[in-house]
């Protein structure tokens, strides 16, 4: 991905949660220059992965599988007491984050406005791959089953609580318009604690076109070395 297009996309999202009345953290609008002035103070952020966030899993379709996401709140397993995380996703018509699973992480996914979100679900047996049997979950307390890849359909204000080992993919539903997702979950370890059954990337390869709107999570060590 270009950096350009990085930039458009997060200044979309900032456009989705501006009309919505979410508002996000002060480091969430900080510059590259506001970093550096601030990165002393900032290890917490940097150590439990605070901050913008942008994936083509390794396709390079970010339109077709992509997910843009702000972790707002983390804990970091090595050190850190904070048991929890949370997170805000844009999540495109038909934008589909891929079948994975966690090994640790228990989690709650969120419409939290927009169009309608799709989750298809499978259980995972002891060699890692779907089964087919059927998937029992809960749906805001409420519990519910379908067969082995089916479609579970959130609409804004609805949410499902996913168990570790539960494979499952989500998008928006075409037709439906953008969703603006939430994550309320345990600390979250993308770099430990993810099982995606066809194994893509989790970081897109960008092209620096021009300047970093905001910096990624993934832009840390890099423009903020030495810190």
């Amino acid at each position: 991905m270009t950096r350009s297009e990085i930039n458009s996309y997060i200044k979309e999202a900032e456009a989705i949660f501006k009309e919505s009345k979410l508002l996000l953290p002060p480091w969430a609008s900080w510059s590259v220059s506001d970093w550096e002035q601030n990165k002393e103070n900032c290890e917490n952020i940097f150590d439990s992965s605070l901050g913008w966030d942008l994936t083509d899993f390794g396709c390079g379709d970010y339109l077709g599988k992509g997910l843009l996401l702000v972790t707002i709140r983390n804990g970091n397993n090595s050190f850190d007491i904070k048991p929890y995380a949370e997170k805000i996703m844009i999540v495109k018509e038909n934008q589909e984050t891929p079948f994975h699973f966690h090994w640790s992480k228990t989690e709650d996914i969120i419409n939290r406005g927009g169009g309608k979100l799709v989750i298809e679900l499978y259980n995972s047996d002891k060699d890692e791959e779907f089964t087919n049997e059927p998937v029992v979950f809960l749906t805001d307390g409420i519990k519910r089953e379908v067969a082995a890849g089916g479609r579970v359909v959130l609409v804004p204000g609805e949410s499902i609580t996913l168990k570790t080992g539960i494979y499952h993919r989500f998008y928006a539903e075409k037709g439906s318009g953008t969703v603006m997702a939430g994550e309320v979950s345990m600390t979250n370890d993308d770099a430990s604690d993810n099982r995606f059954h066809d194994a893509p990337g989790r970081f897109p390869e960008i092209i620096e076109d021009e300047e970093p709107y905001r910096l990624l999570v993934g832009d840390y060590s890099r423009v903020l070395g030495g810190r």
